[in-house]
């Protein structure tokens, strides 16, 4: 059974939750065993996605490198979705649902998130060879928006399935 909606516990735990999960994130340990671990598991998955059209381009560690035009990103903290997940999860924590619906909405974010930062990285990453000032303004600004969009909208979409009417009539335009 879950706990009806009140709108000040929900803000008062999401940034409770917020405060702990960016807290651990920061941590040492923490960086060390999963978070540079998981951004080279995302540099490496971006070079896999991208030799299918461009062999040359590698990744080592965290850089996502092509030795064919010598341009190369490095994932760093901020943007390997990390803190963009962190978000998310607070959010749907800090909701009133059971925990089945919670995991699922965690598993449909992470899912979502991280494949929209997949297509982020790689679109930097050839953007960055053919104009850097574009490079700049999409890496600070534009993919921020973008990823942040994601986030809202996942998580939206998450709380349609969590309260909303699930039959085909509320669905339709009005």
């Amino acid at each position: 059974m879950t706990r009806p909606f009140k709108p000040t516990w929900f803000f008062l735990w999401f940034l409770a939750l917020l405060l702990a999960l960016f807290t651990v994130e920061m941590l040492r340990p923490v960086q060390q065993q999963v978070i540079i671990p998981f951004t080279s598991a995302i540099a490496s998955l971006s070079a896999a996605l991208v030799k299918g059209f461009d062999p040359a381009v590698s990744a080592h560690g965290i850089v996502l490198s092509d030795p064919e035009t010598g341009f190369a990103v490095a994932i760093q903290a901020g943007c390997n979705g990390v803190e963009a997940l962190i978000v998310f999860v607070a959010a749907v924590l800090a909701f009133p649902s059971g925990w089945k619906e919670k995991l699922l909405g965690i598993g449909f974010g992470a899912v979502t998130i991280q494949g929209l930062n997949l297509l982020r990285i790689i679109s930097l990453f050839y953007l960055g060879q053919w104009n850097l000032k574009a490079f700049e303004w999409f890496h600070l600004y534009g993919w921020q928006a973008l990823i942040m969009l994601d986030v809202l909208l996942a998580y939206l979409l998450w709380l349609h399935f969590v309260t909303g009417d699930k039959s085909e009539d509320s669905l339709a335009a009005p």
